[in-house]
């Protein structure tokens, strides 16, 4: 879930190379790695109190964090929602905040690209550690030249996509993180077939999966800009595509976006990859 090691080590290696105490407070759904760290960082010689691990639900463990005194510092990646709440909170100390909230990050494929190659970038930037990362490149947007047979082969590729148990050798995608995640990402599904979209693949639950939180990679055809499906973050194996005709058209649907974390260009091209990638997210 959102590289939940990886997250906390970014937060926490600056805070004690700078020679502050910290306190890591990760997510219920996905705190082993972080008692791991506690644990090596026990074992390597780590003075006690240098580094603090709190376990918990976020109302419990980790609300009183931004409002206490003695936290000089917060810094969060998570829900826009949290994060508002985060900021209030410690406003009201007047207490510095680094937020990494949502995202809704473009890939976007030109017509002079190796189709195979390009597939297979715009799968695993969606589909790799399936969909539940910050960064995940869900709006692809193709021109309009080579989109048929691009997405053609995205689709087929999609549906070969070994789907099972992580301890079971071939696996490519696992489960996803909680029940209400799986809810919402069904959800997502499920309204944007109401808004009019066509699902291309996936959509639903793997026939030969009984239990788990298991959905198979979903590609999504005929989205506009309006749809929910383009514009919020599902935090899951979901991609929504879209096409265009012109480099300038292209930009104008990646920047059409309230969130700005990341963003792709694929080309062969590189004054124009150099080009685009200054002016997107």
């Amino acid at each position: 879930m959102n590289y939940p090691l990886l997250m906390a080590a970014w937060k926490v290696a600056p805070a004690l190379a700078a020679g502050c105490t910290a306190i890591l407070k990760p997510s219920e759904l996905a705190s082993l790695t972080c008692l791991e760290l506690a644990s090596i960082c026990k074992e390597i010689g780590l003075p006690p109190g240098v580094l603090n691990i709190v376990t918990g639900l976020g109302p419990e463990a980790g609300a009183p964090l931004p409002s206490h005194p003695d936290v000089d510092k917060v810094a969060f990646t998570g829900s826009t929602v949290t994060g508002r709440a985060i900021m209030t909170a410690a406003a009201q100390v007047i207490k510095p905040v680094s937020l990494e909230l949502g995202g809704k990050s473009p890939i976007l494929v030109f017509e002079d690209v190796d189709i195979e190659k390009a597939a297979e970038w715009a799968m695993f930037g969606c589909f790799w550690t399936n969909g539940q990362i910050c960064s995940a490149t869900s709006r692809l947007l193709v021109q309009e030249s080579i989109a048929d047979e691009f997405i053609g082969k995205l689709v087929n590729w999609t549906k070969s996509i070994q789907i099972s148990d992580p301890f079971e050798k071939g696996c490519r995608l696992g489960p996803v993180v909680s029940e209400s995640q799986y809810k919402k990402i069904l959800n997502c599904i499920s309204l944007a077939k109401e808004e009019g979209a066509t699902i291309l693949c996936g959509g639903q639950r793997p026939k030969h999966l009984k239990k788990g939180y298991f959905i198979e990679p979903t590609i999504v055809g005929n989205v506009n800009p309006s749809m929910q499906i383009w514009r919020e973050e599902v935090f899951g194996p979901v991609l929504s595509v879209m096409t265009f005709k012109t480099e300038e058209e292209a930009i104008d649907l990646a920047n059409d976006s309230h969130y700005a974390l990341a963003g792709a260009v694929l080309s062969n091209d590189a004054d124009l990859r150099n080009r685009v990638s200054e002016v997107i997210p």
